[in-house]
């Protein structure tokens, strides 16, 4: 049996397939998964600690039943996605004597998801990432999963899961946008209508068990054509409309969040909400309104529609450069809580005609979508982020970055990427490389504190993202040098090429010897 896991910043959802009915269904969770009517059985992502050291928690919807999330208490994390394998700033807390991180509350939470399905080795399971994350969050989800008794893991694009869950296997071109409550992921698929197996396929990280391509069944295949993402969702929306009832005098608090955001799905049905606040400290009462004028003018004061322009126009920027226009895109299809909202419908009209917009399924469609994977389809895809190495700019005086691979290149690479290095002081012994993952040249966003809020801020454009692969002890050395190095002539010459399982690899010649000093190194796994 399969299972797929979206573990969303707000809300997370599981689906198994069901081998009776031949199609996906909704996992509910006793005890974890909330109890409304017109939603299919989520399950909040939100983590109270209870004890750090014996790893005793209270994770999902009994979290909220229990009252625990609101207080300001440092025991109590919501939104906690988005800080995995972010350079957070800021304080994080001190439970029980030790420090709390972003990625230790998210392995609490899985586990405990997992603990609940009773897993055993016959069953694959399926995780789905944003389309956005560096390396180390990928990394972070897979070692998660190291010790489970599951015989395969796959992991897959939250946007491509959506388009294989929307059930569009008939249509050609399809525009996913998946907009959840911490990142903005647009990903552009093609859906083949078949290929024979043994052509490369790829985007899959597997253990246990032969592919498909492997086992020589007849596979689908659906390949990413285009995708742009950012780090802004529904909780960046909460937060401005918290800011703006604090400046009308009203506190900023874990409640007020939570009333934010109950007015914000007010809005999505009826053009004007209310909620009331009641201060157990000084015994008053507040009446919260907002309507949905005044809520999209607050969207506007934070550049929200420009936010959502520039990644758009990097989709159909991408699909250009294939020779697709926005009229060859078949279908628009909405997933994630934030697409409920009319002024994000209303905005994607701006593109597309209605009638090829669908926004039935935002929460199921990609766990759904994920189980695709175990049902005979397989992915093509290329890197979304460029990779290169350090280097000292003289002109700048600091530390810079040369692009050696191309975001959009396909994987497994055809021919390797050649670079060729010198020594640089006299006598020298080793050469060093630090080889970071580059974010988006259009800029980003940082992850940070103010108080007890985890939120996000844009960068200035002029600012990259940079994530470095191997700048710790002992992994920057790429190769020692015998006899030692002298500057004036080239040296070493470096082969980069990433293989079918996106995993970076280096061959390092010794151009003085002629000796291959590194045959196919492994270097990191790439997004």
């Amino acid at each position: 049996m399969a299972i797929a896991i979206d573990f969303g910043t707000s809300n997370t959802c599981i689906a198994r397939w069901n081998p009776v009915a031949q199609q996906p269904e909704t996992l509910k969770l006793p005890g974890l998964s909330e109890q409304i009517a017109q939603n299919p059985p989520l399950i909040p992502s939100l983590v109270y600690v209870e004890n750090a050291t014996s790893a005793k928690v209270v994770v999902g919807q009994a979290v909220r039943d229990r009252g625990l999330d609101l207080a300001s208490n440092p025991r109590f994390f919501r939104s906690f996605k988005r800080g995995i394998g972010a350079d957070i700033q800021g304080f994080l807390p001190e439970l029980d004597g030790q420090i709390v991180s972003f990625e230790q509350v998210g392995q609490w939470f899985l586990r405990q998801l997992i603990e609940k399905l009773d897993f055993d080795a016959q069953q694959s399971l399926v995780l789905t990432v944003p389309v956005d994350s560096f390396e180390a969050y990928r990394h972070w989800l897979g070692q998660v999963c190291q010790s489970l008794p599951v015989d395969q893991v796959r992991i897959l694009d939250e946007p491509t899961a959506a388009a294989l869950g929307y059930g569009m296997a008939d249509q050609e071109n399809l525009l996913v946008i998946d907009f959840g409550g911490g990142t903005l992921d647009l990903s552009l698929v093609r859906l083949d209508k078949g290929v024979q197996a043994g052509k490369p396929l790829g985007f899959l990280l597997k253990w246990g068990q032969k592919s498909l391509a492997e086992s020589g069944q007849r596979v689908k295949t659906a390949r990413v054509l285009a995708k742009a993402g950012q780090n802004l969702g529904g909780s960046d929306i909460d937060n401005w409309v918290v800011d703006y009832f604090a400046n009308q005098g009203l506190a900023a608090t874990p409640l007020t969040i939570r009333l934010a955001e109950r007015l914000k799905i007010q809005l999505s049905t009826q053009q004007q909400a209310s909620e009331v606040y009641f201060n157990d400290e000084t015994f008053e009462s507040y009446e919260l309104e907002l309507d949905r004028n005044t809520f999209e003018t607050i969207l506007r004061g934070h550049q929200f529609f420009e936010q959502l322009d520039e990644s758009m126009t990097q989709v159909l920027q991408q699909a250009r450069r294939q020779g697709l226009e926005a009229k060859d895109i078949n279908a628009v299809l909405l997933v994630g809580g934030t697409v409920q909202m009319p002024a994000v419908q209303t905005w994607v009209q701006q593109y597309f005609e209605p009638e090829k917009i669908r926004c039935e399924r935002p929460f199921e469609a990609i766990a759904r979508g994920a189980l695709q994977l175990t049902q005979g389809v397989e992915l093509k895809d290329f890197l979304y982020h460029s990779y290169g190495i350090r280097f000292w700019d003289r002109r700048n005086n600091r530390h810079n970055w040369h692009p050696i691979i191309k975001a959009g290149q396909a994987y497994p690479m055809s021919e390797p990427v050649e670079l060729v290095l010198g020594a640089s002081v006299d006598n020298q012994p080793s050469i060093e490389l630090i080889i970071g993952e580059l974010g988006a040249e259009t800029g980003g966003t940082e992850v940070y504190f103010e108080g007890d809020r985890l939120i996000t801020r844009r960068l200035n454009s002029a600012q990259n993202q940079v994530q470095p692969l191997n700048d710790r002890e002992g992994a920057r050395t790429i190769t020692q040098l015998v006899p030692a190095g002298y500057p004036g002539s080239d040296r070493i010459k470096v082969l980069f090429e990433v293989d079918q399982q996106r995993f970076l690899r280096i061959t390092v010649e010794d151009l003085l010897t002629n000796q291959t000093l590194l045959q196919n190194q492994l270097v990191a796994e790439l997004s």
